[in-house]
């Protein structure tokens, strides 16, 4: 079975690795090399970690004369956001409601309804 688009996406930024090299093409695209100056590992190690992320969509490879440079696919993120935003609003209203139950609550007891309780070190 082949995987939803979204699971992909959170799949090929679970590399820690891949999300640097995402955070890195928002700033400008670069090529495979420019990627990989960075990382302790081999141009084609690298490659295979652009190609995840091809597959998952976030990147796409273009031709421009002899170069060939990595851009970044934003609207991906769309998909993430909104995912990501459906709970984000489930989980303020859920705290909106018992920020509404926390202020319909008395501070304190009043003090004539506290049980007595002996001192530490006294007995009754």
């Amino acid at each position: 079975m082949a995987a939803d688009p979204l699971s992909k996406v959170f799949a090929a930024l679970a590399d820690p690795t891949r999300r640097d090299m995402v955070a890195r093409l928002t700033d400008a695209d670069a090529t495979v090399n420019e990627l990989a100056e960075p990382y302790d590992m081999t141009v084609q190690a690298i490659s295979k970690h652009v190609k995840v992320l091809e597959d998952a969509g976030l990147v796409r490879r273009s031709r421009d004369a002899q170069r060939r440079p990595v851009h970044l696919e934003a609207e991906v993120f769309d998909l993430m956001t909104k995912w990501i935003e459906r709970y984000r609003r489930q989980a303020e209203e859920r705290y909106r409601r018992l920020d509404d139950l926390l202020a319909e609550m008395p501070d304190q007891p009043p003090a004539h309804d506290l049980p007595e309780t002996p001192a530490r070190g006294e007995t009754q």
